[in-house]
């Protein structure tokens, strides 16, 4: 059995070098995110924002959190202190939610849009219309302590490597159109690819995939 150390070191070998990797630690003991953080990573991905803090509190303060969960907003407020980037933006309230909360902690936080890509109705998301119309709102221009570095996406739950392909040129086609036709400087993250697909994510174009299961084993 490889150790967390050892599958750490392996993905990042095989990561090109502008590829960012968040290691998926959601539901896992903060001693195997410790294992981790000694193999050099310092980025975390959790998807509830309780569990994110509590680890938060007891762990090294160098780590980057992301949250890459589904966001209430009415939870934004615990994690605001901290969070490095939010990777699940899906809708205009959530993103005043989190400006007033950044306000709050005189800070500026970093989110990434999520894009609806896949053939599930379960997953989150704004379609190409919904993320145009939210970028040249005036309610987008007034939040001040935000900043969109990109987008985020989740293909189908599918063995079909034809389709997750398919959905994953979308969300690239989508994200370079967007960065033609805004003026946000800091435009620069594709979020895509998990355990089973990334490799096939950075072929499309990603710059940051999220790694639980190959890092830390199922769940």
């Amino acid at each position: 059995m490889t150790s967390i150390k050892q599958n750490i070191n392996a993905i990042k070998t095989s990561l090109p070098e502008h590829v960012t990797l968040v290691a998926v630690s959601k539901t896992k003991p903060v001693s195997d995110l410790m294992l981790a953080y000694e193999a050099g990573q310092r980025i975390f991905g959790e998807n509830k924002i309780q569990e994110m803090t509590e680890k938060w509190e007891q762990m090294p303060k160098d780590i980057q959190w992301h949250m890459i969960g589904h966001v209430q907003s009415n939870k934004v407020k615990f994690m605001a202190p901290y969070v490095t980037l939010i990777h699940g933006v899906d809708s205009l309230k959530l993103l005043q939610e989190i400006n007033k909360q950044a306000v709050k902690n005189n800070k500026t936080i970093d989110c990434l849009l999520q894009i609806y890509i896949a053939e599930e109705e379960s997953k989150f998301g704004l379609d190409e219309n919904e993320l145009n119309e939210l970028l040249t709102s005036v309610e987008f221009k007034e939040l001040k302590n935000i900043r969109i570095l990109g987008l985020m996406g989740m293909a189908t739950f599918t063995e079909d490597q034809n389709q997750i392909k398919k959905e994953f040129t979308r969300l690239k086609s989508i994200f370079d159109s967007t960065q033609k036709l805004q003026t946000i400087n800091d435009f620069s993250i594709i979020s895509m690819g998990m355990s089973g697909d990334y490799n096939l994510a950075i072929e499309c174009g990603s710059t940051m995939v999220r790694i639980g299961s190959s890092i830390f084993g199922g769940r």
